[in-house]
């Protein structure tokens, strides 16, 4: 679910920033899962899948980034009435709390 040694490296990399980048990229990915929706135009759910899969990529969310990617294909396909947006909404909140749940415990 969670690329660990991605989380690892990023946050070596980025160092104090890391919980800004966390806390970032946990404010817009929610605000974009909220914007799912079956009912918008198939390139609009593509695009926001699109941009979900990058920042899931980005943060190490792999599951999360393969759904949006998959949802993505489908409504690039014309079958955006086909996407698991429930699927989609479940990985991120899932992700989401094994991400806070796994920084908690690595840093006791």
């Amino acid at each position: 679910m969670i690329d660990w040694s991605h989380i690892d490296e990023l946050k070596q990399d980025m160092e104090d920033a890391f919980d800004e980048v966390v806390e970032a990229f946990l404010l817009e990915a929610s605000d974009g899962v909220a914007r799912l929706e079956a009912t918008v135009p198939a390139q609009t759910l593509a695009a926001d899948l699109h941009f979900l899969r990058g920042a899931a990529l980005n943060l190490g969310f792999a599951e999360f980034a393969a759904l949006c990617g998959e949802g993505e294909a489908q409504a690039n396909a014309g079958q955006a009435a086909q996407v698991d947006l429930a699927a989609i909404r479940a990985s991120f909140e899932a992700s989401r709390q094994a991400l806070a749940s796994g920084l908690r415990t690595r840093a006791a």
